[in-house]
């Protein structure tokens, strides 16, 4: 079971059992272990994940927190539980005055459904106010999987990930802001674009009016990004109809009916995930699609010798990706859904890397 996976079991877990925890304890017990499991640490080994571990702080003796992980030795993770139902706060908070105390470079806050990660970005072994990484794992989000997966023990790397946190703590910021914005337009936000189109004074009634019109118009706007995303798949469908050979086939062996072939929804939903991968190496307009009845192959720069990989979508019963070595031999992997793809972005940008001649 790979690590997406495991997080959608735990999900279901939670969603199912939650009405049933009375207690903090079986909080720890139903969803924050088998978390901390999850991320590939033995809970039942005390040189990996120490219960009520012990921080003295100045004159307080004996003081816990409710998990250090360790790694190396040496204490990694701190990790602080609440009851699923309490909310989480920072005030007045034992993690803040651990964190200072401990060698640890990162801490958990969580009820077992919310889960906030911390750091000390602003400010060297003082933990930051704000979460670099919050998700609930009931709706957590193919990227922020990606992120949680680097605190995996096979994973971990403290630099890495204080690398990326800087980058996801602003850029959460940023969303945020922009998605109060859009809701509820401050005055600045709505004096931008009103400067922009209008000539007269900003009074608070030209504010009152062009409120509903600031949003609106950046409503559409975003409708309009999506529409043009589907029309690009749907243009692209039309323009390709000629069926590819299969690598390992000679030429002359099949032609295949052009009219038994149907590219379907999810083949152009999976080119649109391939695409969205290989943009990091490539410009999405080097990518293309030829369907054919017994696959749907993706291709660099519509070259039938340059195949990024095949999608066998045919099949009522079994999904698979496929991928072509260098020595023309083709590996298929079985995928459950649409977002397993994901799960080979590092095969499917190697792959172009080592098809690519225009660099």
């Amino acid at each position: 079971m790979d690590f997406k996976d495991q997080i959608k079991q735990l999900s279901d877990r939670v969603i199912k059992l939650k009405d049933q925890i009375a207690t903090e304890e079986a909080t720890k017990n139903a969803f924050i272990m088998p978390f901390i499991q999850m991320l590939g640490y033995d809970v039942f080994n005390p040189l990996e994940v120490v219960p009520e571990y012990v921080t003295d702080i100045g004159t307080k003796k004996g003081e816990k927190i409710d998990y250090a992980i360790f790694k190396d030795d040496i204490p990694a993770i701190l990790v602080e539980c609440k009851h699923w139902q309490q909310k989480l706060d920072l005030h007045d908070n034992q993690l803040l005055r651990y964190f200072h105390v401990s060698k640890a470079k990162f801490a958990i806050l969580t009820n077992g459904i919310r889960y906030r990660f911390y750091t000390d970005l602003e400010e060297t072994n003082k933990m930051d106010d704000k979460p670099f990484l919050e998700f609930d794992i009931t709706e957590i989000k193919d990227n922020q999987v990606e992120e949680l997966k680097k605190f995996h023990k096979s994973y971990f790397d403290v630099e890495n990930i204080v690398n990326s946190a800087s980058e996801l703590k602003f850029s959460s910021a940023v969303k945020a802001i922009f998605s109060n914005e859009l809701k509820t337009p401050s005055d600045e936000f709505l004096r931008f674009f009103i400067s922009k189109v209008y000539s007269g004074k900003i009074t608070a009634k030209v504010l009152t009016d062009f409120s509903e019109l600031v949003k609106k118009s950046i409503n559409n706007v975003i409708s309009d990004m999506i529409t043009d995303r589907f029309k690009f798949a749907l243009d692209a469908e039309e323009a390709s109809h000629t069926p590819e050979v299969a690598v390992n086939e000679p030429v002359t062996t099949q032609i295949e009916e052009t009219d038994k072939i149907i590219t379907t929804e999810e083949e152009l939903e999976g080119f649109m995930i391939v695409k969205t991968i290989c943009r990091q190496k490539v410009a999405i307009n080097r990518i293309f699609y030829r369907d054919a009845q017994s696959y749907f192959a993706i291709l660099l720069d519509d070259n039938n010798r340059k195949t990024i990989c095949r999608l066998y979508f045919n099949s009522s019963s079994k999904k698979y990706i496929s991928f072509i070595d260098a020595d023309k031999k083709e590996t298929k992997q079985e995928i459950s859904s649409l977002d397993d793809i994901f799960n080979y972005s590092d095969i499917l940008l190697a792959t172009i890397e080592r098809m690519d001649t225009s660099k």
